[in-house]
């Protein structure tokens, strides 16, 4: 068709993977459009998980996913310093509450090592309380990992996305795909934003997969909505949990975790619970009381303790237990299916691997030599220096200091500076994962009003 604009690539979802992938391709002299259902990068499955740097210490050793995850470890770490993503270096701590539970954990150490994670430590009870003393009472052991981490999945989502748009990558957001026609040069996707044609497309639809696999003539997989429940409580509880604690794997599950957020906040969870509906990300009276139960378990003080927010996510689980990543050469397109929670730390490497398969399938994915540099995103850590503590920046403008959310101390510059960015928000929700802000325990009861109002004239704060 003449005049017809097509791109060489379409990547479909922008969550963490799909905008890992964007970024990567963007860097080559291939045009890259990276379409988005919802009105927001990292709406999806991507903004609501547990947010864990991971190691890959307990994957299925010999999986992609094992494989995938120990390398996207080292690259999203490296990444992190680059860009300014927040990572808090905790380590985490599996403990032992039984007998059955105890003798696990050799094998889970022989696990970490099969999987090229050398640091684990079997630890007995007294060094169990020593590094979290307010645990419960009962505990028989304890398997050390130094190397997990907390990171903000939002801004890791965000500079991958912004990254790939700094690289050429168009981004088109509030496009959902409803059709997919291959020609014999390139492939229309019907969009709810019109037509728009790549000559490869790479489903990283997450939730969506299997209906987009569908569309290309696959029946191979089926994604199940696996809702888990998180309760977040008080930023005063911190000190209490000070690295991650984990459950021991047994014949029961994998358990509930006690994890320190990155926002300074201490969160219990998840639940998990298959569904059929893939929207349904609202939190359950069921889920509460089953989380406050198993938590009254492992730490029975820290439920003294006021818990400030609930929230839900949609992990897109498939009946398999690795990754599924394929690639159709006669259809010019390639599946990322199946990226459980594990996908905040693999995005890269998965954008990598893809990359490779194009490469194999005859696609020049040389890397440009004139890439700009990696943005540096705005810190929403609590670790880490925020703009209201900083006097210079500010002495250089003043509404650094004025604060609009003072439950979780965000500034009218950093308000501003959201929407001036390269992806601007386009929803509340959307500038609660920017900034920070009506994310703290009045859940916007003070600053609702002036942040609605910046909303509306696109980072004017009164």
């Amino acid at each position: 068709m003449s005049g017809t604009q097509v791109s060489d690539v379409i990547v479909v979802g922008a969550g963490i993977v799909g905008c890992a992938i964007a970024r990567a391709l963007a860097g080559t002299n291939l045009s890259v459009t990276l379409l988005e259902a919802r009105d927001d990068v990292g709406d999806g499955t991507s903004k609501a998980n547990t947010a864990l740097l991971h190691t890959g210490f307990d994957a299925t050793p010999g999986t992609l996913e094992s494989r995938l995850v120990a390398r996207g470890y080292q690259l999203l770490g490296d990444y992190a310093e680059q860009t300014g993503i927040p990572v808090e270096r905790t380590g985490a701590l599996l403990v032992a509450w039984t007998d059955e539970e105890l003798a696990a954990l050799p094998g889970l150490k022989e696990k970490a090592e099969r999987n090229s994670y050398h640091d684990c430590e079997i630890v007995d009870t007294d060094e169990v309380y020593r590094r979290v003393p307010d645990l419960g009472p009962g505990v028989l052991g304890g398997l050390t990992v130094p190397g997990e981490s907390i990171i903000c999945t939002w801004t890791t989502n965000l500079a991958l996305a912004t990254d790939a748009v700094a690289r050429g990558a168009q981004l088109t957001r509030g496009a959902r795909v409803t059709a997919a026609t291959v020609g014999d040069e390139y492939t229309t996707l019907q969009t709810t934003r019109g037509e728009v044609h790549g000559r490869w497309i790479i489903n990283a639809a997450g939730l969506g997969a299997d209906y987009l696999d569908a569309a290309f003539g696959y029946d191979r997989f089926t994604v199940t909505p696996r809702r888990g429940e998180l309760l977040v409580f008080d930023k005063l509880t911190r000190p209490m949990v000070p690295c991650i604690v984990l459950a021991v794997p047994s014949s029961r599950g994998k358990g509930v975790l006690v994890s320190p957020t990155i926002y300074g906040n201490v969160m219990v969870g998840p639940t998990s619970e298959n569904l059929e509906d893939r929207s349904a990300t609202g939190t359950t009276e069921k889920g509460f009381e089953f989380l406050v139960s198993k938590g009254e378990a492992l730490m029975p003080s820290l439920f003294d303790e006021e818990i400030t927010a609930t929230y839900a996510g949609l992990r897109a689980a498939i009946d398999r237990d690795d990754y599924l990543i394929d690639l159709d050469a006669a259809a010019r397109y390639v599946l990322v299916g199946g990226i459980r929670s594990t996908g905040l730390t693999s995005g890269m490497a998965i954008a990598e691997y893809v990359t490779g398969l194009l490469s194999d399938a005859g696609v020049d994915v040389t890397e440009r030599p004139d890439l700009p540099a990696p943005p540096r995103m705005p810190n929403i850590g609590e670790a880490f220096l925020r703009p209201y503590q900083d006097n210079a920046r500010i002495a250089a403008d003043p509404e650094y200091g004025r604060i609009i959310c003072f439950c979780e101390r965000v500034t009218a510059g950093e308000i501003r500076d959201a929407f001036a960015s390269p992806i601007p928000p386009a929803d509340l929700d959307g500038l609660r994962r920017r900034t920070r802000v009506m994310n703290g325990r009045c859940q916007g009861f003070y600053c609702g009003a002036n942040t609605k109002a910046a909303l509306e004239t696109r980072g004017g704060v009164r």
